[in-house]
């Protein structure tokens, strides 16, 4: 029975080894999820991945062994993968090199060390997510003004009283020229004060639509 294991160019291993680094991986990317998604939103497919990855990394490792010919085909399949993947964001990316560096680690039989180094990293990226580095994530405050306000500078005093930074980075017409739409990149002081600050500015804007939401995806990609 254990002969199916075998490979038919001759080449065996231990079942038992294999299923212990499957485990290991399969732990690294459990660990690197639950990571991943600390303080951040994440959704369903991606997370998926990451638990599958380090199993299927160390697996194509295992059967390379050595074998540079299946090592070059092994690399080209990966970059086939690469183009046509959507850019992700930076704390995606790493997530996806932790578990690829842990089912290598497996595949090399350091199971260990795998789970170790995936413990240490993750635990780094709760510390880092829990820290103020970088400041506050910003968010996009998109705000509608008829034609008559001149909104260079109508809301200054009310940045300098909620925001910690805040840049008008688009400006464009609607509803055939009578209106502006307004889009900040702005970092609130404190989020709780969202709707005083929101209510302010309808004072100000003649109560047309205002919005504020976290920043559109791709601002932090590599």
């Amino acid at each position: 029975m254990s002969a199916i294991f075998d490979s038919v160019l001759g080449e065996s291993f231990a079942l038992g080894t294999y299923l212990l680094c499957l485990a290991a991986a399969a732990v690294c990317g459990v660990l690197a999820a639950v990571a991943a998604s600390y303080r951040t939103r994440s959704s369903k497919s991606f997370l998926v991945s990451l638990i599958l990855l380090p199993m299927i990394v160390s697996t194509v490792i295992t059967m390379v062994n050595g074998n540079v010919g299946t090592g070059v085909a092994v690399a080209g399949a990966f970059s086939l993968v690469r183009f046509r993947s959507a850019a992700g964001k930076a704390r995606d990316i790493a997530a996806i090199f932790l578990v690829m560096t842990a089912g290598l680690a497996c595949a090399a039989g350091y199971a260990a060390v795998a789970v170790l180094f995936t413990l240490i990293v993750c635990a780094v990226m709760m510390l880092l997510a829990r820290s103020r580095i970088g400041g506050a994530a910003s968010m996009d405050l998109h705000v509608t003004v008829p034609e008559s306000l001149r909104f260079a500078h109508e809301f200054d005093d009310l940045f300098e009283t909620y925001t910690r930074s805040h840049a008008l980075v688009k400006t464009k017409t609607t509803n055939m020229g009578s209106l502006y739409k307004l889009l900040y990149r702005v970092e609130l002081k404190r989020p709780d004060l969202a709707q005083e600050f929101i209510d302010k500015l309808r004072c100000r804007n003649g109560n047309l639509e205002i919005a504020l939401a976290e920043c559109a995806e791709g601002s932090d990609e590599l």
